[in-house]
């Protein structure tokens, strides 16, 4: 494996996403407010990336709205120094050109990018729940049975074209199968993607690769592989697999990535009541393996960031 200079871990707190609906918790931040106030706690507790979805602050609905992030950004901007990354995973059924507005619009230091096009399973939730806040909450688990998480190359394109060069904007690159790591590596083979890039591989979601840690070691061989000391390396695990795998993974050099987005979870049948418990416990873990928890600038360094006086809200 390519051998790392300094062991400065980046922790990125992703914060509500479009996975879980307000049913499945009562500590998820679904509105403009709860999400700010989390957001906040993460990056006090040691969060030097917040990675931000938007919400409909009325039913907790997933909105790719450029208005909806800006009901907490710039208060959240006011009250932290922390790297905002907005999504343009978005939600269901929302086109490429939905899932940007709000980055175009915004120009954060940094967006997230999926490698690939994937059937993406929410569905198996939908039987953990007799009943449901709100009507949209089991149609929207159900529709993802028949659901392909479109990521084409020309999706791709457009988004490193318009939001990376054209504002300026620094990718999370998020890699779910091994394939989406060589759909990377094509990228960067035509200089649409330039060095120092942050490669998040994410295990345990249904139709992307198994939460195993022989899968883990595989993705990163693979990165090295391809990438050498080109990128930076973060990890992600799902659901009850998060505080493992992202212990495995920073034992190994990568970075590390928490939050009510990847699991509701702090504990064995035990529901997380804040982002910032979650950032509280890997820091914990990070700091009794002797490795440094990297601050908000020390992650811009690393990863050559734009800087908060070029974001565009």
């Amino acid at each position: 494996m390519a051998k790392r200079s300094g062991r400065k871990v980046i922790i990125t707190c992703a914060v509500t996403g479009s996975i879980h609906t307000p049913t499945m918790s009562p500590h998820l931040p679904v509105t403009s407010e709860q999400i700010l106030e989390s957001a906040v706690g993460a990056a006090e507790a040691g969060a030097a990336i917040l990675h931000l979805h938007a919400r409909n602050s009325s039913d907790g609905r997933p909105s790719p709205s450029p208005e909806a992030f800006l009901e907490f950004l710039p208060a959240l901007r006011d009250r932290t120094d922390a790297v905002i990354n907005i999504t343009t995973g978005g939600g269901q059924n929302m086109t490429v050109r939905e899932r940007m507005q709000a980055a175009l619009r915004l120009q954060p230091e940094m967006c997230s990018l999926n490698m690939g096009s994937m059937n993406f399973g929410l569905f198996p939730m939908l039987n953990r729940y007799p009943e449901w806040q709100h009507e949209w909450e089991p149609e929207y688990l159900e529709r993802s049975r028949d659901f392909i998480f479109k990521n084409t190359f020309q999706d791709i394109e457009t988004l490193l074209k318009e939001v990376g060069e054209g504002c300026g904007v620094r990718f999370e690159f998020e890699c779910y199968d091994v394939g989406h790591l060589y759909s990377l590596a094509h990228f960067v083979d035509r200089g649409l993607v330039k060095p120092p890039f942050f490669v998040q591989t994410i295990f345990g979601v249904l139709g992307g690769i198994g939460p195993e840690p022989d899968h883990l070691l595989h993705m990163r061989r693979t990165a090295d592989q391809l990438f050498g000391d080109a990128y930076q390396w973060s990890i992600l695990g799902a659901g009850r697999h998060q505080m493992n795998l992202v212990t495995m993974g920073a034992i190994l050099g990568g970075h590390v990535r928490v939050g009510l987005e990847d699991s509701l979870y702090i504990g064995p049948g035990r529901l997380a009541e804040s982002n910032a418990q979650q950032v509280t416990r890997i820091r914990t873990i990070l700091e009794a393996l002797s490795l440094e928890v990297a601050t908000p600038d020390e992650a811009r360094s690393l990863l050559q960031l734009k800087g908060r006086d070029r974001i565009g809200f």
